[in-house]
């Protein structure tokens, strides 16, 4: 009898036992699975060096900002975020290659950028072919109209900017005006919204010359403008470096006209090469220049609010841009069709991106549909001005 029990009670040991090393046997395959679920490839093209790297730097800080917080949160449906990013320096021919190299070796889910609109319309088409998610930083509205199935821009558009500056204009009594523009994708798209929309604000355009991006001078160009006297302002629509080099040299020559640029203005640093030239821009931008005077209840103002206090903290004692919030805006609309999708399939999440609705970011508030691929409208923007140095509302 004591030799049953005793061999009763082994065996309900060693049964115990196996039951216990099975189940953390399981649990530990479990786990080990959970850690082992691969991460979301995604890759960006930035500008974060040469010419452009007042646009490629914020975004490609705040896009790391932001993967950062997502995977330290936990991730996005038990995902970790991968986020590759490539210096195109503004190089269309770099960001043909980084894109390839990023859907065929990488096989990311989406590209975000890149940070110029040129770039942006070099990989339209390869990105289609591919079937991969492109998410522009651009802003020239050719890169969404037409609409491509797999593309889409978080800036607002150019021509409703243009249409912002001739309003204004309007309310100024100006009518007729000289334009000056780089000879970049941007510049030359914004060129052509100016002209196409001009007549329907009555506007003239008397004087019409384009630069080449790489000018360090061009006071031949303003003296130009400025020995026609009919002339009553200036649109300047580029990116670096010529948002500094036009006021300075229209300062210089005696110009007194206002100066008008595009939403490529909202980076201080601008301000800073202009220096006291810079006073009295005026140029339509998105609210996270405004944010002070906002209201509370303001649909957007939670969203600005913590990304400025997020990127200024970290990386003071830069201020965070409006270029750095089309990168956040790229990450957290992909972030959130993921999130929606609930996968990682391109397919699933492309589909979300084009349903998101009422998503605030950085640059307006997102309503995107499958004929608008930009899903901002005209009152994403506010008209600002520089004032002793710093950004203001031009109407306070």
């Amino acid at each position: 009898m004591k030799g049953f029990m005793k061999n009763s009670l082994t065996m309900l040991a060693c049964t115990a036992l196996a039951v216990t090393l099975f189940t953390g046997c399981s649990q530990e395959k479990q786990e080990q699975e959970v850690v082992a679920k691969p991460a979301i490839k995604i890759g960006a093209i930035l500008a974060e060096t040469g010419g452009a790297s007042f646009l490629g730097g914020p975004e490609a800080r705040s896009m790391r900002m932001m993967v950062e917080q997502i995977n330290t949160a936990g991730g996005i449906n038990g995902q970790q975020l991968e986020l590759i990013i490539k210096d195109s320096a503004a190089s269309p021919d770099k960001a043909i290659s980084f894109a390839k190299q990023l859907i065929e070796e990488e096989q990311v889910i989406a590209i975000l950028g890149p940070s110029t609109s040129g770039e942006s319309m070099k990989l339209k088409s390869i990105c289609e072919k591919s079937e991969t998610i492109l998410i522009s930083c651009g802003a020239a509205e050719v890169i969404v109209n037409p609409v491509a199935k797999w593309v889409f821009k978080t800036p607002q558009t150019d021509s409703f900017a243009a249409m912002h500056i001739f309003a204004e204009m309007n309310k100024m009594g100006i009518d007729k005006i000289a334009i000056l523009s780089g000879n970049t994708g941007f510049g030359k798209a914004g060129r052509g919204q100016l002209q196409k929309l001009a007549p329907d604000y009555k506007i003239t355009i008397l004087e019409d010359e384009v630069y080449d991006k790489k000018s360090t001078d061009l006071s031949a160009v303003v003296a130009k403008i400025n020995a026609n006297k009919d002339v009553q302002a200036v649109i300047n629509w580029s990116i670096v470096p010529a948002q500094a080099i036009v006021p300075k040299n229209m300062r210089q020559t005696g110009m007194t006209i206002p100066l008008f640029q595009s939403h490529g203005f909202g980076n201080v640093k601008y301000i800073e090469m202009a220096g006291v030239a810079a006073e009295g821009i005026i140029f339509p931008a998105g609210r996270l220049l405004a944010v002070d005077v906002l209201a509370d209840d303001n649909v957007q103002k939670a969203t600005l609010v913590k990304y400025i206090s997020d990127y200024e903290s970290k990386y003071a004692p830069e201020q965070a841009s409006t270029f750095g919030g089309h990168g956040f805006d790229a990450v957290m609309i992909l972030a959130k069709a993921i999130e929606n999708a609930g996968s990682a399939d391109k397919v699933k999440v492309r589909d979300a991106i084009e349903n998101l609705q009422g998503f605030p970011g950085t640059g307006g508030v997102f309503n995107f549909s499958a004929t608008d691929h930009n899903g901002l409208a005209m009152d994403a923007f506010e008209m600002m001005t520089v004032k002793d140095g710093k950004f203001v509302l031009y109407h306070q």
